[in-house]
């Protein structure tokens, strides 16, 4: 029997070989080390998502979960009480208008760029965790400059802290936990004063966002906000990584959008089917379900590999090949179902602008390391850091 550990890192240093023997030998498999079933193929992975009855998020999302989550936030709820959830949150970012940020974002990218001019190499993470944070801050509303109550790089460290999980338990350590503690602390105060001192940033359209007289609750509001600064510095800075590291491995397709940047919206896709950090989410079983020659029952666990759908030949031919003129309709790059992402067009927006900026200082780069060292986390992959030299 093969066995497959999706909380490992050696999985998460080159998985896509693993993926692959998954959908074409074992397609629903009882993983022992994740004690879950595993669905790998994209048809299974759609279907699962759109089948929320089934497959139920409300016992949590993330493959190792944070207390307290589970049943009270947008991706770790099912309908109707998820639509409750969906339709507030989609009104207060109706009521940002993100093209108002696309010139701070640029000011933004600029800055970040520029502290890496003459450099002869530097650590992506240097332009990509500077860009994500305070990019973030201005979107969300959290206190910035003068204003600060604590330094981006604090909250930084601990909105990765929280998704990370210790490689030798597979569990959150003390460390996740108090970073997750230290985040609904500040949270708290930031919706305070946004309460106080409403704006036109996310926060304060949250915390009054009201349809038809109903309105997010305190905890809601907390958990929502907390969520929204781990996931939004996680998987934009984590895809910024990722897609780096796609240009940087892929000469042809760096010098096509570097020359025409207006091909990056279709590299973005392509980034974000190919190698996303958004690998992998679980799902509880409402029913029993018989699948590929397997029954499993009600109560157990699943695990969806959105990067083994994503590199699925049954959906995408010649799917390890790295191609931005593909336009990878579906791909499962910002989740799918019910549940897909609601930033999904501010991240877009975000990596655009920070790729044209970053290509106008560094136009052409290569990996310095050829092996890489890989963020500690059962649900997203990105590398902990990526040595980038200028040609």
């Amino acid at each position: 029997m093969f066995r497959f550990d999706p909380y490992s890192p050696a999985i998460d240093a080159d998985p896509f070989p693993a993926y692959k023997r998954l959908r074409d030998e074992f397609p629903c498999f009882w993983s022992e080390e994740a004690q879950m079933w595993v669905l790998s193929r994209y048809a299974d992975i759609v279907s699962a998502g759109q089948d929320w009855q089934t497959y139920s998020s409300a016992s949590g999302n993330l493959m190792t979960e944070l207390p307290g989550r589970a049943g009270a936030t947008l991706g770790t709820t099912d309908p109707p009480r998820h639509d409750r959830l969906r339709g507030l949150i989609q009104h207060a970012f109706m009521k940002r208008n993100l093209e108002s940020l696309g010139e701070p974002i640029r000011a933004i990218a600029r800055e970040a760029a520029e502290e890496l001019r003459g450099r002869a190499s530097f650590d992506f993470k240097d332009f990509s965790a500077k860009f994500t944070v305070r990019v973030l801050m201005a979107a969300l509303g959290l206190p910035m400059g003068a204003e600060a109550t604590v330094d981006e790089q604090t909250v930084r460290e601990n909105a990765v802290l929280m998704v990370q999980s210790d490689p030798a338990t597979r569990t959150k350590g003390p460390q996740h936990l108090a970073a997750f503690e230290w985040m609904k602390r500040y949270a708290a105060d930031v919706i305070a004063l946004r309460r106080a001192q409403p704006r036109n940033d996310l926060i304060s359209n949250f915390a009054q966002a009201e349809i038809d007289g109903d309105r997010l609750s305190e905890a809601e509001v907390l958990l929502t906000t907390t969520t929204l600064i781990m996931a939004g510095v996680e998987s934009l800075g984590g895809f910024m990584m990722m897609f780096a590291l796609n240009l940087a491995d892929h000469r042809d397709a760096r010098r096509a959008v570097v020359a025409d940047p207006a091909l990056l919206a279709d590299a973005v896709e392509e980034s974000l089917r190919f190698n996303t950090s958004a690998q992998r989410f679980k799902r509880r079983l409402m029913k029993d379900v018989a699948l590929h020659g397997q029954t499993m029952r009600a109560g157990d666990f699943v695990c969806l590999a959105y990067g083994a759908g994503n590199r699925d030949e049954r959906q995408y031919p010649n799917p390890d090949v790295y191609d931005i003129a593909r336009k990878p309709r579906g791909h499962l790059g910002f989740g799918g179902g019910v549940h897909a992402c609601l930033g999904t067009a501010i991240a877009r927006l975000s990596v655009r602008i920070a790729f044209e900026e970053f290509h106008k200082v560094v136009p052409d780069y290569a990996r310095v390391h050829a092996q890489l060292a890989w963020m500690p986390s059962s649900t997203f992959r990105s590398p902990l850091a990526l040595e980038l030299a200028p040609q």
